[in-house]
C-alpha cells in the first residue's frame, strides 16, 4: 500500500555518523540480527572499510511497526559525505521524499552539512534534523540545536537528539520518519515507469539496474524499454535490498525501490538517470520520460596508463565496467610519447581520483601509471574560437592564444570564529577574493570566497585543517572562467619534451615551479651511464636546469705506472664512449617521477 511507504536518505558532513546510524536502523527494525551485524554494514567495498568513508550510496528496504500499530515500509539510502561524491547524494535525493540531516553534537554544522541541506531544499524534500553523538563527553547539544534552528528556521522541538552508537533516540527518528516524510506520489495502476538511479555489472547476470518506481508495477517476464537509450529487453529477475539483494516474485510497484536484471550484456546501453518504462506504453508514446540528473562536470583531469602496453584493452574494459557503477567520471582515449596508449580521465576531485584508480587496480588486477592531476582551462584563440584544455599537451602554439582563462570556484569555509584571521590570510595567499561573512550560532563563521580552482584542488583543504587545528571545513562549486596570465611549462628530459610532465601555472611562478619540479625529478630519476640534463622551459626560454651526474667507471685503475699519455688515451676513449651513449641512450623514468609534479611548487 503506497500510503505506508517512506523513502528517505541519510545525509551529513563526512564523519558525522551516517553509516553508524544506518547500521542502528538495520538493527532496530530487525533487518539484521546482532549475530550477522558488523560495523559499516552497508559499506560493501574493502576500500570503504579501510578509509572509513562511504563511497557508494546503498539502498535498503526495512519493515517498521509504528506506534499507531500499522506496519510501514522504509526505503532508505546511506549516502557519502565527502564533497567529491556529491553526485551520489544528488542521485539518492531524486529517489526520495525526505532526508535525515545528521549533525555531529561535537562539531556542529559544517560546510557539507550546508551544501547537502541546500540540495534537499532544491528537491523539495522533508528534512528531519538529527543531532548525533550526544553520548560523547564533548557534546554541545544546545549550541548545535541553536545553530540548526538559525540555519533551517525550524522549531527546536523538531530536532531529534540521538546516539547511533548506543541506540538512544533511534525510535524517535523512526517515528519522525513515519510522521513527517510524505508517502510517495504515483499511480500503481498506470503503465510502469521508474528512474534508474544506479547500476552495476555482474559477470554472470550482466547489467543490474537499480530502479525507483514512480508509476505502475514491474515483474519478472515483463518487457521494458529504456527511453533515452532507446533499448528494450525482457526482465529475468526483480528484487529488493534487505539489505542484500533478494528476488521479489511479486515485483516492485510505485513508490518502491529495487533492482532489475534482464538479458542485457551491453554495458553502454544503460545510462544512470534514464527512465525505465513499459515497452508497449513507450512504443505507443504514452510514457513521458522522467527528469534525469544534471551531468556532473569533471574538475580534475589526469592520464591513466597501463604499466604494460598489452594491458590497454583490459584497462578499457575495466573502465567501462566501473563507469556503469560510477557515472561521475569521464574518460577519453589518448596517447603519450612517453607512456603509450591510455585514457584522459576526468574526476570531481582528488579523493574521487584516488578512489577510482584504486578500484580499477583492485577490481581488475591492473598496475596503472597516473600522470600529475590538472584542472581544466579555457583558451580564447586569435580567430575567436574557444578551446577547453584538459591537459598541458593540448595547449597550442602561444602565437595562436589571445587569452588564457582559469576556472574559479565559489568556496564556503566553515570555521570557529577565533580562526578568522589565519583563514583569511590563507585564502588571500591563494589569490582568493573575499565575498562575504556570516555567523551561524555564537561560535561559528561562514566565509565566502572566490578562489582559482587550481589553488584549492591540491592541498588547500590540508592547509585549512592545519591553520584551524582541524576544525575548519569547506565546500565549493564552480562558477566559471576568468582571464589570467598563465603559461605552459615544458619539462625536457635529455633534450626531449615529456608531455606527461608539463604543467600550467602563472607566468610569475613559472621559474619557481619549474625549478622545484626539476629538483624532485633529479631525486626520483635513477643515474645513468651518461649525464642526464633536466630542463624547464616556457616556449623557447629555459627557466631552470638540473643535471643528473653519470656513473663513472675508473678506467685508470689498471694503470699503476707508465707514461701519462697512456692514461690520457684511456680517458679520451671513455669520453668518446660517453658522448656516443648520450646521443643514443634512453632515459628510464619511473612512475614516482610523474607524480613528482603533483603540488610541484612545494607550498
Amino acid at each position: 500500500m503506497i500510503a505506508r511507504i517512506r523513502n528517505f536518505s541519510i545525509i551529513a558532513h563526512i564523519d558525522h555518523g551516517k553509516s553508524t546510524l544506518a547500521d542502528r536502523l538495520l538493527l532496530t527494525t530487525g533487518l539484521v540480527t546482532e549475530r550477522e551485524f558488523r560495523d559499516q554494514y552497508l559499506d560493501g567495498m574493502d576500500l570503504e572499510r579501510e578509509r572509513g568513508i562511504t563511497i557508494k550510496a546503498h539502498p535498503v528496504r526495512a519493515p517498521y511497526k509504528a506506534s499507531d500499530g500499522l506496519e510501514y515500509q522504509l526505503n532508505f539510502i546511506d549516502t557519502p559525505g565527502h564533497v567529491d561524491f556529491s553526485y551520489e547524494v544528488s542521485r539518492s535525493l531524486a529517489a526520495c521524499e525526505g532526508v535525515l540531516l545528521v549533525v555531529d553534537a561535537t562539531q556542529g554544522i559544517e560546510a557539507q552539512t550546508v551544501a547537502n541541506a541546500y540540495l534537499a531544499i532544491q528537491h523539495d524534500l522533508a528534512i528531519v534534523p538529527v543531532i548525533n553523538k550526544i553520548d560523547l563527553p564533548t557534546a554541545a547539544c544546545e549550541d548545535v540545536r541553536r545553530e540548526i534552528v538559525d540555519f533551517l528556521g525550524c522549531s527546536p522541538e523538531d530536532i531529534i537528539l540521538a546516539s547511533a552508537k548506543t541506540g538512544q533516540g533511534i525510535t524517535d527518528i523512526l517515528e519522525a520518519i513515519v510522521r513527517r516524510v510524505p508517502p510517495p506520489r504515483g499511480d500503481p495502476g498506470a503503465p510502469a515507469r521508474g528512474l534508474i538511479f544506479d547500476s552495476v555489472y555482474d559477470d554472470y547476470r550482466g547489467v543490474v539496474t537499480y530502479v525507483r518506481m514512480m508509476d505502475g508495477r514491474i515483474r519478472r517476464g515483463d518487457k521494458v524499454a529504456m527511453l533515452a537509450a532507446n533499448r528494450g529487453y525482457e526482465i529475468t529477475e526483480v528484487g529488493v535490498f534487505t539489505p542484500d539483494p533478494k528476488p521479489a516474485p511479486e515485483g516492485i510497484t510505485a513508490g518502491q525501490t529495487g533492482y532489475v536484471v534482464g538479458n542485457l550484456k551491453d554495458i553502454r546501453a544503460v545510462q544512470v538517470g534514464d527512465t525505465l518504462a513499459d515497452q508497449a506504453a513507450a512504443a505507443a508514446g504514452k510514457t513521458e520520460p522522467l527528469p534525469g540528473y544534471v551531468e556532473p562536470k569533471a574538475m580534475v583531469y589526469c592520464g591513466l596508463y597501463p604499466s604494460s602496453t598489452e594491458n590497454y584493452e583490459n584497462l578499457r574494459k575495466a573502465i567501462d565496467r566501473l563507469a556503469l557503477n560510477d557515472a561521475s567520471f569521464s574518460f577519453l582515449p589518448e596517447s603519450s610519447s612517453a607512456l603509450g596508449h591510455g585514457f584522459r580521465m576526468g574526476f570531481l576531485g582528488l579523493l574521487h581520483m584516488e578512489v577510482v584508480q584504486e578500484r580499477l587496480e583492485r577490481e581488475s588486477d591492473l598496475d596503472l601509471v597516473q600522470t600529475a592531476p590538472n584542472v581544466t582551462y579555457e583558451l580564447v584563440l586569435t580567430d575567436g574560437a574557444r578551446l577547453d584544455i584538459r591537459c598541458p599537451a593540448d595547449v597550442p602554439d602561444p602565437s595562436r592564444i589571445e587569452e588564457f582563462r582559469e576556472p574559479i570556484a565559489r568556496v564556503e569555509i566553515m570555521i570557529p570564529k577565533e580562526h578568522i584571521g589565519a583563514v583569511m590570510t590563507l585564502a588571500e595567499e591563494r589569490r582568493g577574493k573575499h565575498k562575504g561573512l556570516g555567523y551561524i550560532g555564537d561560535r561559528r563563521v561562514l566565509l565566502h570566497y572566490e578562489i582559482p580552482f587550481a589553488e584549492i584542488v591540491f592541498d588547500f583543504h590540508d592547509k585549512l585543517k592545519s591553520v584551524t587545528r582541524g576544525y575548519g571545513t569547506m565546500d565549493y562549486e564552480m562558477m566559471g572562467y576568468l582571464p589570467a596570465d598563465l603559461v605552459k611549462v615544458d619539462i625536457l628530459i635529455h633534450g626531449q619534451p615529456v608531455d606527461a610532465l608539463s604543467i600550467i601555472c602563472l607566468r610569475e611562478h613559472a621559474d619557481r615551479r619549474g625549478r622545484r619540479v626539476l629538483e624532485r625529478l633529479r631525486k626520483e630519476i635513477p643515474r645513468h651511464m651518461f649525464q642526464v640534463a633536466l630542463q624547464a622551459a616556457v616556449g623557447a626560454r629555459v627557466v631552470a636546469r638540473e643535471n643528473i651526474a653519470p656513473f663513472r667507471k675508473n678506467v685508470l685503475a689498471k694503470c699503476y705506472g707508465g707514461d701519462v699519455t697512456r692514461k690520457r688515451k684511456l680517458l679520451e676513449k671513455q669520453k668518446e664512449g660517453k658522448k656516443r651513449m648520450r646521443a643514443i641512450g634512453n632515459v628510464t623514468v619511473p612512475q614516482k617521477a610523474f607524480l613528482a609534479v603533483l603540488g610541484g611548487d612545494g607550498e
